[in-house]
């Protein structure tokens, strides 16, 4: 086995950005980064995975295609990183890579992730380990969220009660206690939302430090339509994606009745309310929150969840781990548990039936 302790971890998020990739070292606790890039998606490779969200039956072939270019876009990066580091394939342990979600539907017994393992271990030289949620999912599991569990192992406290906030295309939170009985789940739209209605209305791909909802009056009828969708009465564990919150789902609200700008304040205010709702029913006594994903880039949303939940908000660079890189790294962190043989799920967290190894293991 490899013993090197170089860790690849790859993240493709739900609000199709990119890709990020996370070159880490690691011992036991200890993590240092390397090297992060990202790989932005064109239009035309953002629009092709836009359109296999869709609850229609998509094309296979299309599919295929989609995972091909997911892997070489990955490997191109890897290889830039390496090149820059003067590094071989045979220095890194492995890549954790877990590909685009295009479909996640636990109740179902499924989860789907674009991305061609086998073709980037090709390219690479380098063991690959993909698939991380579906053996959760087939244990009775949600599947996800799947980085609690590298947060419990690098963000956790012995005398705090630490929340870590996590707002990608969708916002989820994970609850590390003193006695470290962990909780995770998605709490509902972060970013996904934002960006499609800013794109709609304006061409553009994300709001600017939230810049154009502040410019907007929160419109409270609107806001109190949106919470009454079920999702947001569930008890954990429960996880969500770009199948429920699209689209289709802003305009069963007759959003188009309201000026745009009052949309995007309101959007905005419903994934703050989501989250702060999350915190005070499941998360009893929080001492420090930090938060993670491209949430934090929104200055605006930052400013509302402040106000709202009363405490101040760090980012996770506070903990030595910058707040754009958590997730690439948290899946090299879970790939180099499954080579090792050691449990990687968080049964508390997902609901599964007890501890499982995830990930499907793709040798060079």
């Amino acid at each position: 086995m490899n013993n090197s302790s170089l860790l690849l971890g790859v993240m493709s998020g739900t609000s199709l950005d990119g890709i990020d990739i996370i070159l880490i070292d690691q011992n036991n606790q200890s993590i240092k980064i390397i090297e992060f890039i990202h790989m932005p998606y064109n239009e035309n490779i953002k629009k092709d995975f836009l359109s296999l969200h869709s609850g229609q039956k998509s094309d296979l072939e299309h599919s295929i295609q989609m995972s091909i270019s997911h892997a070489k876009i990955t490997a191109n990066g890897i290889k830039k990183i390496l090149r820059k580091h003067k590094l071989k394939a045979e220095n890194v342990k492995c890549i954790g890579y877990h590909g685009q979600t295009i479909r996640h539907y636990p109740k179902s017994g499924y989860s789907v992730q674009l991305g061609n393992a086998n073709l980037l271990a090709e390219l690479t030289n380098i063991t690959v380990v993909s698939d991380f949620r579906n053996r959760d999912i087939v244990a009775g599991g949600q599947g996800a969220p799947l980085v609690p569990a590298f947060h419990n192992e690098f963000f956790s406290k012995k005398n705090k009660n630490r929340v870590i906030i996590n707002i990608g295309g969708i916002s989820n939170i994970t609850y590390l206690p003193r006695n470290k009985k962990i909780i995770g789940f998605d709490c509902g739209p972060g970013n996904m939302l934002l960006d499609q209605w800013i794109k709609i209305q304006q061409n553009k791909n994300f709001d600017n430090h939230g810049g154009w909802a502040k410019s907007g009056k929160l419109v409270d009828d609107l806001l109190n339509n949106f919470k009454k969708d079920l999702f947001f009465k569930k008890k954990p564990p429960k996880s969500t994606g770009r199948e429920l919150f699209n689209i289709d789902w802003l305009n069963k609200f007759d959003i188009m009745s309201h000026p745009a700008k009052d949309v995007q304040r309101t959007i905005l205010e419903l994934t703050v309310v989501t989250i702060n709702d999350a915190i005070k029913k499941f998360c009893p006594g929080v001492d420090e929150i930090y938060i993670c994903g491209g949430g934090c880039k929104n200055k605006f949303l930052i400013d509302r969840l402040e106000g709202i939940t009363g405490l101040n908000i760090n980012t996770t660079d506070k903990l030595n781990v910058p707040s754009q890189q958590v997730e690439a790294a948290a899946f090299a962190w879970l790939a180099k548990k499954c080579i090792q043989k050691q449990f990687n799920n968080s049964p508390t967290v997902t609901g599964s039936q007890g501890p499982r190894i995830l990930g499907a293991i793709h040798y060079s």
